[in-house]
């Protein structure tokens, strides 16, 4: 699983106990969900991490998320996690970017001293919303923890609301954070109409692509932007659910998914956000397989090749391969 916002991530069930230890908020589960055949508009859809953030405002409430999110992708069978977030500070309780980051790193610690068979690792977000000059500051902090964690923190990634701001703004922070080393996954043509921007993050270019789902749409510039992701090799982070329910693509055959992987294109099935989107990656697998009419061993390589497009290092590719030679029915 290479694309997981953690805060989008919070089952029901954490969800629960969060709002338990917060009564004075009024929020009702579906608040924070959206459950089978419903639908919200992708605008709706950021509105509801902000009912979300709400109830992570203290570092215990960041380590039981952490925590519980993990247990529930190692459940699902998933065996390598990297997991996204943007580092926040609370006034309200003194939480601090640092110490936010600190205790997600704590909590994937936690999750592995206590024998959870999965690698995870860390993105470190830039939400749009909060300008270039946020981003360099959580540039600097990234490229700290790129030294001090031992591997777990591996890349960045750019999203949040794509009407907000141009991709431009987050040119030099961006091209900083390579320069340091850290991989970089970009949340790019994510609605449509956004080609200046997209060719101008591509320049990059982005070690992977969040989305994408009108790359390869009519809108003049788009075929020069479809040679460029091709020609680069960038593999996409397919999230179908996510799309489906806050409609950015209008039904499952329709889903771009389908575009890039008849084109032979690095493609990795993703969850998104499994709290908000109420899905988990083994429901995403099987919608693509149905929807494309894949077969299991065509299954299987989707799996496999995503080894290829982690961000950790080669030595943990080659033990993750080893394993699923292992696993292969």
């Amino acid at each position: 699983e290479l694309h997981a916002h953690l805060n989008g991530c919070i089952s029901s069930v954490t969800m629960k106990k969060l709002m338990a230890q917060k009564p004075n908020l009024q929020i009702q589960n579906g608040m924070t969900v959206i459950e089978k055949g419903k639908k919200r508009t992708l605008d709706e859809c950021f509105q509801m991490f902000q009912i979300i953030y709400q109830v992570t405002t203290r570092t215990e409430d960041i380590l039981l998320i952490t925590k519980d999110v993990i247990k529930e992708f190692a459940d699902d069978g998933v065996k390598y996690l990297e997991l996204r977030s943007t580092p926040r500070e609370e006034n309200s309780t003194g939480m601090t970017k640092r110490r936010y980051v600190e205790t997600v790193l704590e909590g994937i610690k936690q999750s592995q001293e206590e024998g959870l068979d999965i690698d995870v690792r860390l993105l470190i977000a830039i939400n749009r919303r909060d300008g270039p000059a946020v981003a360099k500051q959580t540039v600097k902090l990234a490229e700290e923890f790129l030294l001090s964690s031992d591997g777990v923190v591996v890349g960045l990634d750019l999203s949040g609301d794509p009407t907000v701001r141009h991709g431009q703004d987050f040119l030099e922070p961006l091209s900083e954070a390579k320069k340091a080393g850290l991989k970089l996954a970009l949340h790019l043509s994510e609605i449509p109409n956004q080609e200046e921007e997209t060719k101008i993050l591509l320049g990059l270019p982005p070690d992977r692509i969040g989305h994408g789902t009108f790359l390869n749409s009519t809108a003049a510039g788009s075929e020069e932007i479809v040679s460029l992701v091709q020609q680069n090799h960038i593999p996409i982070e397919f999230c179908m659910t996510s799309n489906i329910k806050s409609q950015t693509v209008p039904s499952c055959d329709k889903h771009h998914f389908g575009y890039w992987y008849s084109m032979g294109h690095p493609a990795v099935l993703c969850t998104d956000d499994k709290g908000v989107f109420a899905t988990d990656l083994s429901q995403e697998y099987e919608l693509v397989a149905k929807t494309f009419n894949l077969t299991r061993s065509q299954m299987w390589d989707l799996s496999y090749e995503s080894i290829n497009y982690i961000f950790a290092s080669n030595a943990v590719k080659s033990k993750l391969r080893e394993r699923w030679c292992q696993l292969k029915p």
